[in-house]
């Protein structure tokens, strides 16, 4: 049994699309479905059809937008409400910093930073004493779940405070289909869009420490027991360091899966990358190289 070519079983799908574009590049007398079989034409098709259709990607919401123009440049459930984890810690540093708290104040980690929602770890133990400031590098860089808790129970009001600040911060950058219930995103009630994270993207890259803090990638600080933790950068583009990046997060609860918005310069554009509910870390990161490459595609 012979195997059918994904351009051969395109072209069966899409025979009107298929013969516009064979008249249009290929103007010829012969079958030109035979010229098709040229591999240099299935290419020039394939391609053709790839920079219509957007990039393919794993995630299951996604969203780019031209940051200079507002241009949407692909979008793909954008408008379907989901769990954002993590993400929500852009909105958590601009309540923070929103409230003109001193950065210098120390804040000690107590045992109501344990994560009761997931159960999950972190290397800040009980005791540990920080600025304001390196609590809010380290949620924003490291994703550090007790850091970001610290810097909503010392808000002034306290944790009911910190959350009725972020829905109505939310509500004043138009994120109506966006909902908060903590800081840190382990509670999948944290939900939004990928059009209402474009916007909370904005609003976050006019901090300056918001910019600074996601995009670090080095942190260290002594815990109650003495012992150095040092901290690396949750974004493996950041890590890597071969992309011009402004502002991003990462995001991650079961519920949510793997997600990112990214804010960055790909192919001399300045555009705002929302990724959401990938499979896995690699498959998040996999599908930013796939916009970058699709961007360069465009432009070719």
């Amino acid at each position: 049994m012979l195997a059918v070519s994904p351009v051969a079983a395109l072209a069966d799908n899409n025979i009107d699309v298929l013969g516009q574009f064979l008249e249009q590049n290929f103007p010829t007398q012969q079958d030109p479905l035979a010229i098709l079989n040229n591999s240099n034409a299935q290419a020039d098709f394939v391609e053709a059809q790839a920079a219509i259709a957007g990039p393919l990607l794993s995630s299951q919401s996604a969203l780019i937008v031209n940051n200079k123009t507002g241009e949407v440049l692909y979008q793909k459930n954008a408008n379907r409400v989901m769990p954002i984890a993590s993400i929500s810690k852009l909105m958590s540093a601009m309540v923070t910093l929103d409230a003109g708290l001193d950065m210098n104040e120390l804040v000690t980690i107590t045992p109501d930073e344990i994560d009761r929602l997931k159960g999950t770890g972190s290397r800040l133990s009980i005791g540990t004493t920080l600025t304001r400031g390196e609590l809010l590098h380290l949620s924003l860089m490291s994703s550090e779940n007790r850091a970001t808790h610290a810097l909503g129970r010392t808000y002034p009001g306290g944790m009911p405070a910190f959350v009725a600040a972020m829905n109505a911060k939310a509500q004043s950058l138009g994120m109506y289909n966006s909902r908060f219930y903590e800081p840190t995103g382990l509670d999948f009630r944290n939900v939004s869009t990928a059009h209402d994270l474009n916007r909370m993207v904005q609003a976050a890259s006019n901090y300056a420490k918001i910019r600074s803090n996601s995009t670090s990638n080095y942190g260290q600080v002594y815990t109650s027991a003495g012992k150095k933790q040092v901290y690396k950068n949750s974004n493996a583009l950041v890590r890597e360091g071969s992309w011009n990046i402004e502002l991003q997060k990462t995001g991650y609860i079961r519920e949510a899966g793997r997600s990112m918005v990214v804010k960055a310069k790909v192919q001399n554009q300045p555009i705002t990358i929302v990724l959401l509910n990938s499979p896995t870390s690699t498959t998040r990161v996999n599908d930013a190289r796939r916009i970058e490459s699709w961007m360069l595609q465009k432009q070719s």
